[in-house]
């Protein structure tokens, strides 16, 4: 019922950035949250940062002061700006939303299919 695209990912040098983006299509009454877990290969995935609908943020430790979640509600679409990357940045990163649709009075966890991010020299 909701659909989660996501884009940007891609090969990138130590220092350098990327900028993830997620677009939420579907029978979508509200969103209450989105953000972004990854997976590293062998690796438990963890979630890298999520915004609510007040607009608060929260990130994992070791990405604080390097990425920025932002959110346009307009377009369901939320983004992850990536700063200063490193090498252990490298995971499939996946879109999620908590969103509530047409059919329910109450939010379900979606997930996109995932883009890879590999920062390497």
């Amino acid at each position: 019922q909701v659909q989660l695209v996501e884009s940007g990912g891609g090969l990138v040098q130590p220092g350098g950035s990327l900028r993830l983006s997620c677009a939420a299509s579907g029978s979508i009454f509200s969103i209450n949250v989105m953000g972004w877990y990854r997976q590293a290969p062998g690796q438990q995935r963890e979630l890298v940062a999520a915004v609510i609908s007040s607009g608060s943020t929260n990130y994992v430790d070791s990405v604080k002061d390097r990425f920025i979640i932002s959110r346009d509600n307009d377009k369901n679409t939320v983004y992850l700006q990536m700063n200063s990357l490193k090498p252990e940045d490298t995971a499939i990163y996946y879109c999620i939303t908590d969103a509530v649709t047409g059919r329910d009075t109450r939010p379900r966890r979606y997930w996109g299919q995932g883009t890879q991010v590999t920062v390497s020299s």
